[in-house]
């Protein structure tokens, strides 16, 4: 069950609260809707319940508030718009991304994908994706942990009729398995048919908290929808008639002005008006209508709540939804139900994100399908829905919560996208041909040859690709929010932080001793090989390129983090050469009196410990890399990032 209790936005000056006082209940085995006009605070309501944005009030799940929830992504599925993936990432590497980050095995991933009728296109990328498609892997998104609740925020929009009744059948099978389900909709017609439960809201205050009966009773009432060249003249016959015969109906003129709405008669009744007067008809269909906002409740109506109503029965489908309502007609009746369940809707191009183009019948027209598209007869439904319960499989085993699993999610989102080879090949390909452009003329040390330094960058080709690296890793996270959506800002998690800080810093030596080993080859290719020789300091060089590059990528890293973007980690890295290492070295050199030689020696008898003398070498080179002037730089730069970072870490809640 979900208690959402007393929700309120902040508040700011002169601007009334998206949300004010909301409370509502959504139980277990059914289908909540979360009904209410564009900007009422629909959007607002459920990232308040999910800690998403400041204000008041707490949100529990199944008693608990989501914040004390160990495992979030077991106990709330969250879907709020498109696929928030990169858009060269296949669906299935998508998937396979957030199964480490949910702790759930990486076949979970192929099984959804079935599930949601995606099975063929797993390997096709997000980019590529029509919208129908893309709402089904956000959905499979959303159920990669087997989620108790799902909260979804306008799941339907955009769809068509048969795209929206199969997602609103998966919800309703979700119910059906116990599960607790909340969807926001401004559409009363799509909420009394595919939710148990209708909770209306307006203004983002509670407007009414029905059952779907109720609901269908007080706020939906049936009409006849008439289209003619004549529409004036039929709506002042209509009237006159209903006048003579003391009868109480309403006809609305709609936008269209050949386009009637007849409340209070029939469609027989119409017909035979019109063939009486020689009047043509293009359509007459039964539908139901809307009556707008309900009386005796709104924002400024009484000061009492209505009563909280718990959905206790099961929950009914869309043909016994709509007929549960007295006045609703039988071509309504068939029109919410036909093809509920179809096979996944072909894109009109590959490319395209916009509607799949898969026709169905028109809402309340009682048109029949186009040719060449199978209807569902209406035997169909409780086959489908038989077996609907049992088409996702459960979670056999959980892995162990532990260091692995932000480990594994980060390497799957590093190597999942072709820009991390595209970097690593621009790198080495530019340091080899740099480190022959340099020895050309001789004069240039080895260890700027090996590196491919010339004066003229401020960083090496290996260093400036490292940095761009650590600074995609966490600018990817917040253009591209895989897991925001889930639970709140990314970069606060600390288990996150630390396995960045590591697969970055593993690639960052990678990509130097790729960079050093490409560079020798291309001087023994066109050289020979007696240019290339070890230097009698190697291992002082070889600590002073892993700082460099390791540097680089943390300094990257920590900036996208701290600032939310790739930009600000890009300038971070160029910073340290830029702007730093001016600065350290205008300072003026002061005469020391003092010399810290034997410093190993004390170190070892201040700790006790009998490390190998070999450390003392190590121990020196490191102390030499940080004297050097862009080692300074660039130890005081990744200072001042670790001290913002958690300074802004401590202002939220550190989670692993």
């Amino acid at each position: 069950m979900l208690q959402a209790i007393g929700l309120t936005s902040a508040r700011r000056r002169g601007v009334a609260p998206a949300v004010d006082d909301l409370t509502f209940e959504a139980g277990s085995g059914c289908v909540t809707a979360l009904l209410g006009p564009p900007r009422s605070g629909k959007t607002s309501a459920l990232r308040l319940m999910l800690e998403l944005e400041p204000g008041r009030g707490i949100t529990y799940f199944r008693g608990r508030p989501l914040h004390r929830v160990a495992h979030p992504a077991r106990e709330v599925g969250v879907l709020l718009g498109d696929v928030p993936g990169h858009p060269a990432r296949t669906a299935r590497g998508q998937l396979r991304m957030l199964c480490a980050a949910a702790g759930v095995p990486a076949s979970r991933a192929d099984a959804l994908l079935d599930a949601v009728g995606l099975a063929g296109l797993g390997d096709q990328r997000i980019g590529t994706l029509s919208l129908g498609m893309d709402r089904r892997l956000a959905l499979a998104s959303a159920l990669l942990g087997d989620p108790h609740t799902l909260i979804l925020d306008e799941p339907a929009e955009g769809l068509t009729v048969r795209e929206a009744d199969w997602l609103y059948g998966m919800l309703r099978s979700h119910a059906d398995a116990g599960g607790t389900v909340l969807y926001t909709t401004q559409n009363p017609k799509e909420a009394a048919r595919s939710a148990g439960h209708v909770v209306t809201i307006d203004a983002g205050r509670l407007v009414a908290d029905q059952d779907v009966a109720d609901f269908s009773r007080t706020r939906l009432r049936p009409r006849v929808a008439v289209r003619t060249p004549h529409a004036a003249r039929l709506a002042a016959i209509v009237s006159r008639e209903a006048r003579a015969a003391r009868r109480s109906v309403e006809v609305v003129t709609e936008a269209s002005s050949s386009r009637l709405s007849v409340y209070g008669s029939s469609c027989a009744e119409i017909g035979d008006t019109a063939f009486r007067h020689g009047l043509p008809v293009h359509q007459l269909a039964d539908e139901v209508g809307d009556t707008g906002r309900l009386n005796g409740f709104g924002p400024a109506g009484p000061a009492g709540r209505p009563a909280l109503a718990s959905c206790s029965t099961p929950v009914p489908s869309a043909s016994a939804t709509l007929n549960s309502g007295s006045a609703l007609s039988a071509s309504a009746t068939l029109n919410s139900g036909s093809a509920p369940f179809g096979p996944v809707v072909g894109a009109a191009g590959a490319g395209s994100r916009g509607a799949a183009p898969g026709v169905g019948f028109s809402e309340g027209t009682g048109a029949a399908p186009a040719a060449g598209v199978d209807s569902y007869g209406p035997d169909v439904r409780p086959a489908v829905r038989a077996g609907a319960s049992q088409v996702l499989p459960p979670i056999r085993r959980r892995p162990a919560r532990g260091p692995l699993r932000p480990v594994r999610y980060e390497l799957r989102r590093l190597f999942g996208v072709r820009t991390t080879t595209l970097i690593v090949v621009v790198a080495l390909v530019v340091s080899a041909a740099l480190s022959v452009l340099l020895a050309r003329n001789g004069r240039t040390p080895l260890p700027d040859v090996l590196a491919a330094w010339p004066s003229l960058l401020p960083l090496p080709p290996a260093a400036l690709g490292a940095g761009l690296l650590g600074a995609l890793s966490f600018g990817d996270e917040f253009r591209y929010p895989a897991l925001a959506a889930g639970r709140g800002t990314v970069p606060r998690r600390l288990g996150l932080l630390l396995a960045k800080l590591a697969v970055s810093a593993g690639v960052a030596l990678l990509l130097g001793l790729l960079a050093v080993l490409a560079s020798a080859e291309s001087l023994r290719l066109v050289y020979g090989g007696d240019l290339v020789r070890v230097p009698p300091n190697a291992v002082s060089l070889a600590v002073s390129w892993s700082g460099l590059t390791v540097g680089c990528a943390w300094a990257g890293l920590l900036a996208a983090g701290i600032f939310r973007v790739t930009a600000a980690g890009v300038a971070a890295v160029l910073a340290v050469p830029v702007l730093m290492v001016p600065l350290i070295q205008a300072v003026p050199k002061v005469p020391t009196a003092r010399s810290v030689i034997g410093l190993p020696g004390r170190l070892r008898e201040l700790t006790w410990l009998m490390w190998p003398s070999e450390a003392d070498r190590w121990l020196l080179a490191a102390a030499r890399v940080v004297a050097h002037p862009v080692g300074t730089a660039l130890t005081l730069s990744l200072s001042v990032l670790v001290c913002a970072y958690l300074f802004m870490s401590l202002r939220g809640r550190v989670r692993w």
